[in-house]
């Protein structure tokens, strides 16, 4: 076929200059008379082939050149089809020779017939074989990607066929081109089941392209974000507040429920759920559920949408039951616990405070906290009421008759009783008589004989006590209450037994810097100051040494009595040093009375009576001596 080409070139060639040499001929304006010489034409050489000025062959390549179009490589042509064989389809683009393309390539188009135009992309204009390479394949997918890039640039939405599952998205082809749809771009939901789409026709947004390694990425989920962001601007621009709107909860959080409007979400906060306490919206609502809501606020900039569904319904105080009145008997459950009080629920909405003053007639302080459980049902007095101000105030207590009304009835000054340990302080214990009667025993009123540091060491709660009444304070509601004046006062009769120096055996139990407590017979206490702890061998007195202590003091009112160890030995050695000296004074008084008897007797002296004499008197002399010495 190339070869055709250059032959029919050639003859073209010679052509030209014949034609020329004819035009020239019929020009002539007068005949020239001609010699034997002059009818030969010099120009033509032995090949029969003229010659041209530079302007005549300019002028016909230019002609030439006009036959055939301009051909490059990697551009887009439309051909013609000229030619189908079992395997190949003929192109012509107007080039010197034809090409030739896999009739694969065409599989996409039914009815290919000779005549029919084709866009197919000039490979190479001559392969090593000398054969011009067409695509059309090529050429479909380089205008396909023009058209990607087109429409990435102005947005335009493309529409795509989902051809295979692959990791992390889908393929889409798109204008015969394979693009990437990630997961994440399918919907606004997430989507788990990718097989679902595959052979779907959808349309796609392309939001990327890198003409580099020419990869795009078209989104789904693009398109359905821009529908719903104009529902928004619609819903929106036609919301007011109080407005009634059916809704889909979509999802539900602790703090309230999404609910989808058609395309803008608006949030149901859990305090707008129920006028009643609820403590997560799920025991109201439930997912999927379509509720009718109304609108409470807006935020055009945020596009933030407060909703409300207790609103719907009218408020329980206004529609308050006519039974429920002041001094009305009611049932609640325990919604709320605060230190100072309960709050029940006597309807959904309708809410009542028992005050911790309201517990109990006792004047026991008691905690709410631990008297109260949440969800427990309780029975009680409207104390108050005020629809108004929506507010109740309710009494546990006045269930029953106030029994300090007839408290000296019932509870006479010095009458005995028993009760119940219910608090302890460090200055007393509290004692409940009977259900809202009560009193206080003082520390120093729960032995006659033993002090104690804090009431524990005697008593715990929950343990029973018998008291006596001491006293009666109706308008404070208290009671004094002794535990030791059960029994007589022991100290008339201590003041007879632990005498002021009388000596008494006891037991060290407790020892500090500054002394030790003795446990003496008949469990009463005695305290031996530091200095009088001192030992005869100087040894330390240790707890639960057992001594000899003396009675040093005993006041009876303050029911206080000293003891000493250091006088009872220091009292010993003093009697012993008094016997000895008066044992030497008796002798000293019986020399005497010899002395003046023997003067009596003798009327003269010998040399050896006035011997003796002066022995008698220097041993006089010396017991007198010692006798000093000992006092």
């Amino acid at each position: 076929m190339a070869e055709n080409n250059i032959t029919n070139e050639q003859n073209a060639e010679q052509q030209v200059p014949a034609a020329a040499a004819q035009v020239e001929t019929a020009t002539k304006k007068a005949p020239v008379v001609e010699t034997a010489h002059d009818d030969f034409d010099w120009s033509v050489d032995k090949r029969n082939v003229s010659s041209y000025s530079k302007e005549e062959k300019a002028k016909y390549d230019e002609t030439y050149d006009n036959t055939f179009k301009v051909i490059e490589e990697n551009g887009l042509l439309t051909g013609t089809v000229v030619g189908l064989t079992k395997t190949d389809v003929v192109i012509n683009i107007g080039f010197k020779s034809d090409g030739l393309i896999s009739l694969n390539e065409f599989r996409d188009l039914q009815g290919l017939k000779v005549g029919d135009e084709v866009e197919v992309l000039v490979v190479e204009k001559e392969d090593r074989d000398g054969n011009l390479h067409l695509s059309r394949k090529q050429a479909r997918q380089q205008r396909a990607w023009e058209k990607i890039v087109e429409v990435y640039k102005t947005g335009e939405v493309v529409t795509g066929t989902v051809t295979s599952k692959t990791k992390g998205g889908l393929i889409v082809d798109v204008y015969g081109m394979e693009t990437f749809l990630p997961g994440s771009q399918i919907d606004v939901k997430p989507v788990t089941d990718y097989d679902q789409f595959v052979g779907k026709t959808m349309e796609f947004k392309v939001v990327k392209v890198n003409e580099a390694i020419r990869n795009a990425v078209v989104s789904h989920k693009a398109l359905i974000e821009s529908d719903i962001e104009q529902q928004r601007v619609d819903i929106i621009s036609k919301l007011e507040k109080g407005q009634v709107l059916e809704g889909t909860i979509k999802n539900i959080t602790d703090f309230g429920a999404f609910i989808d409007l058609g395309g803008l979400d608006g949030l149901l906060y859990i305090t707008d759920i129920s006028w009643g306490r609820i403590s997560h919206p799920s025991e109201v609502l439930q997912m999927d559920q379509k509720i009718n809501v109304v609108v409470l606020d807006f935020d055009d900039e945020k596009k933030r949408i407060s909703l409300g569904y207790k609103q719907l319904t009218p408020h329980p105080w206004d529609t308050l039951p006519a039974h429920i009145t002041e001094g009305a008997r009611v049932k609640g459950k325990v919604v709320n616990i605060e230190d100072y009080g309960a709050f029940l629920e006597i309807l959904p909405g309708v809410e009542g405070l028992v005050h911790v003053s309201e517990i109990s007639w006792a004047s026991t302080p008691i905690n709410a906290k631990e008297f109260f459980k949440l969800g427990e049902e309780y029975e009680a007095v409207v104390v108050t009421l005020s629809k108004e101000e929506r507010k109740m105030s309710l009494s546990i207590k006045q269930l029953t008759e106030d029994p300090w009304a007839t408290i000296e009835t019932k509870f006479p000054l010095d009458s005995r009783h028993k009760g119940i340990v219910k608090n302890i302080t460090p200055y007393g214990v509290f004692v409940e008589l009977e259900t809202g009667i009560g009193g206080m025993i003082h520390i120093s009123d729960l032995s006659w004989i033993k002090r104690f540091n804090h009431p524990s060491e005697y008593t715990k709660v929950g343990s029973e006590i018998e008291v006596v009444i001491l006293g009666i304070d109706k308008d404070n509601r208290k009671l004094s209450l002794g535990h030791k004046q059960i029994e007589e006062d022991p100290w008339n009769t201590f003041e007879t037994i632990f005498p002021i120096g009388s000596v008494h055996e006891g037991t060290v139990v407790k020892k500090d810097e500054k002394g030790a407590t003795v446990q003496l017979q008949y469990g009463l206490e005695a305290y031996a100051p530091a200095r009088h702890l001192r030992t005869e061998d100087e040894k330390p007195i240790s707890v639960e040494d057992v001594k000899e202590f003396m009675i040093i003091e005993f006041d009876r009112s303050e029911k206080r009595i000293l003891v000493s160890h250091t006088r009872v030995w220091e009292q010993a050695k003093n009697e012993e040093k008094e016997a000895v000296a008066k044992e030497k004074r008796a002798d000293a008084d019986k020399t005497r009375k010899a002395v003046k008897t023997i003067q009596s007797k003798v009327e003269k002296a010998t040399l050896g009576d006035l011997g003796a004499l002066a022995e008698l008197r220097e041993k006089l002399k010396k017991d007198e001596g010692d006798e000093k010495k000992g006092e």
